[in-house]
């Protein structure tokens, strides 16, 4: 639990922060959170045993004991945000309900802003869409070449009402290619294909990156709690308008997202007590990817995916099979030491390695990204790795650290995470004067 305890720490400062702040809706915002946490942190107990008899769990491969644990408990968890979400919703329009002019905080006239309530609607349909798609594949295990699409699919709402409400499709321009192309370049129909590959490398990203006790929710929370901060810093110092709200309505999401995401970690840290599912993966990610693409920052989102963005193109050779790909990546447990050692690739096992497979192995082995367990001895193949570990983060650690517990394994990489949010903060608030 010792990962957990710096974050919860940043959360209370964040929301003394907040509640410093004095804005009505935030404080509104921070006790729904507080109390869908609390409601998800009592709530899943008593679902465990539902879950099993549904046959809705699976077996903890990772431990001696090979206990069965109830499986897409992020189902519950993501319905509890969205009925923490249709609760709120009307909070942000109270003061058209009781007749005002409007909220000094957003700069409007006594016209309601409905575009701002389709955005949240918007928001919260793309999500319980993808909650919905991730419990289907939690239920029916769907071919990746199927799912694959599934975020888009639920994104498109989002999409759609960004068409509709004239979302800006410009990109503003790094400084060095501005005297040849001018500051701004107008991308039109190419913007909603970059939206929704956003979703879906978001959504899978999530996915990709898992196969131990805490690792899903842990990411997704840190990752959540860099929004928050960056939310709060623009909060706090920025005085324009239209930034103001975006990050609100970021905050709006995100809050309540932290705090339905704690009370599943502390079920899910090692020995884990219930497994989150397909489902929150799905539904992390779609939640990060609305705030991202709503509140106008997804290249600052993507620097909080940096982690992820890494183990995506490290697994690229694997996930588009130029490399021998297994059933499950995850990592293998020894039951003589208890402690975690790095599931392995035979390379030329059901079929020879492709030309462009061989070489990306060669290119990885020089740089250090795969531990190789069996070269050839033949002198004609010039030591070519015929063994190596699986191509994901986590086996990479566990190839040059290991063999280590599955609970050191997790915070080696909510470390990682971290430490990635620190270094997208640098380049966010430092960096970026030389580029932009």
């Amino acid at each position: 639990m010792g990962i957990i305890l710096p974050l919860l720490t940043v959360l209370t400062l964040i929301t003394a922060g907040i509640l410093a702040s004095a804005h009505e809706t935030l404080v509104v915002s921070v006790s729904l959170s507080i109390l869908a946490g609390w409601m998800t942190w009592k709530t899943l107990p008593q679902l465990k045993q539902a879950f099993v008899n549904a046959r809705l769990c699976g077996i903890d491969l990772l431990k001696r004991e090979k206990p069965v644990i109830p499986e897409t408990m992020g189902l519950p968890t993501a319905i509890i945000y969205l009925i923490t979400m249709f609760v709120f919703m009307p909070f942000p329009f109270m003061a058209w309900f009781g007749g005002k002019t409007g909220p000094q905080d957003t700069n409007m006239s006594g016209i309601f802003p409905h575009h701002k309530l389709g955005e949240i609607l918007s928001a919260i349909l793309a999500i319980q869409s993808m909650v919905l798609l991730g419990f289907a594949d939690d239920v029916l295990d769907v071919r990746w070449r199927y799912k694959v699409w599934f975020p888009a699919l639920a994104g498109a709402p989002l999409l759609i009402f960004y068409y509709t409400n004239c979302g800006v499709t410009d990109v503003v321009l790094p400084l060095q290619l501005r005297p040849y192309f001018g500051t701004n370049i107008h991308l039109g129909p190419l913007y909603y294909v970059y939206m929704a590959m956003l979703i879906i490398f978001c959504t899978h990203s999530i996915n990709i990156l898992a196969g131990i006790n805490g690792i899903e929710a842990g990411q997704s929370l840190v990752i959540a709690v860099s929004i928050i901060i960056n939310d709060s810093l623009y909060l706090f110092n920025n005085q324009d308008p239209a930034s103001l709200e975006a990050h609100l309505f970021s905050l709006y999401f995100m809050l309540p997202f932290a705090g339905v995401t704690i009370a599943l970690l502390l079920h899910n840290w090692f020995p884990a007590k219930v497994f989150v599912g397909d489902t929150y993966c799905y539904f992390a990610g779609m939640t990060l990817a609305v705030v991202g693409i709503l509140g106008h920052f997804s290249k600052t989102l993507l620097l909080f995916f940096i982690p992820q963005i890494f183990n995506f193109i490290y697994s690229c050779p694997q996930l588009f099979k130029v490399i021998e790909c297994p059933r499950h990546r995850m990592p293998r447990f020894n039951p003589e030491t208890g402690l975690l050692e790095c599931s392995t690739v035979i390379l030329d096992a059901k079929k020879p390695t492709s030309k462009l497979g061989r070489f990306v192995i060669k290119i990885f082995y020089s740089l250090g990204l795969i531990k190789a367990f069996k070269c050839s001895s033949n002198e004609e193949d010039n030591g070519r790795v015929l063994e190596c570990n699986n191509l994901t983060i986590i086996n990479l650690i566990l190839a040059y650290c290991g063999p280590m517990s599955e609970r050191d394994t997790a915070v080696s990489l909510l470390c990682i995470q971290f430490f990635a949010s620190v270094m997208a903060f640098f380049i966010r608030y430092k960096l970026v004067e030389y580029v932009y």
